[in-house]
């Protein structure tokens, strides 16, 4: 596997063809369903959760509903949609709060994309955690773990976290509590 680090800073990180992150999303349902506070935000966990991805974008929010709780969306891929020939085929954009992507010819059969794909919102339970994932650019290899979670706020606000990674569209969003992620080496030094 090459890595090649571009300069710039909206450049990212390249790998040379090949699936890079060839485990799909781990999902488990919990016996208890653990809840956590943060900045008056009450976010039920609805399953635990670990990925190891390629990210293929990165959005940060700093207004709007939700910014002080979520300050990025990670554009999130996996199996075949972590292999640079693939993702070169792919444009990929993202803005409030969805992703989207579209090809001139498909390089992997269209619903392969959809399964191996997502917009995810994170959630840091700790400063480091932030730290680390308004850091992350885009196509670094991440390992993150935590909780899927649905947020409520006692003004009305809700949020209710996507448990599958079939759906599309409006609710297709994963909200992430996110309590770990390390970066991959990417041979910056």
């Amino acid at each position: 596997m090459i890595l090649v680090v571009s300069a710039g800073c909206n450049s990212g990180v390249t790998f040379s063809p090949g699936i890079v992150a060839p485990q799909p999303p781990r999902q488990t349902a919990l016996d208890n369903t653990p809840v956590f506070v943060r900045d008056d935000y009450l976010l039920k966990a609805v399953a635990r959760f670990e990925i190891d991805a390629r990210v293929l974008g990165r959005e940060r929010y700093r207004l709007g509903r939700g910014a002080d709780l979520s300050p990025i969306d990670l554009a999130l891929g996996w199996g075949p949609m972590s292999d640079q020939s693939v993702i070169d085929q792919v444009s990929i954009t993202q803005s409030r709060r969805f992703y989207w992507w579209k090809v001139k010819q498909y390089p992997i059969p269209r619903r392969s994309i959809i399964e191996h794909s997502s917009n995810m919102h994170m959630i840091p339970a700790d400063a480091e955690v932030r730290r680390t994932i308004l850091s992350v650019r885009k196509g670094e290899l991440i390992t993150l773990s935590g909780y899927l979670v649905n947020v409520s706020h006692e003004n009305g606000f809700t949020w209710r976290t996507s448990r599958t990674r079939t759906d599309t569209g409006n609710g297709a969003c994963e909200i992430v509590f996110v309590e770990r992620v390390t970066v991959a080496d990417s041979g910056k030094g």
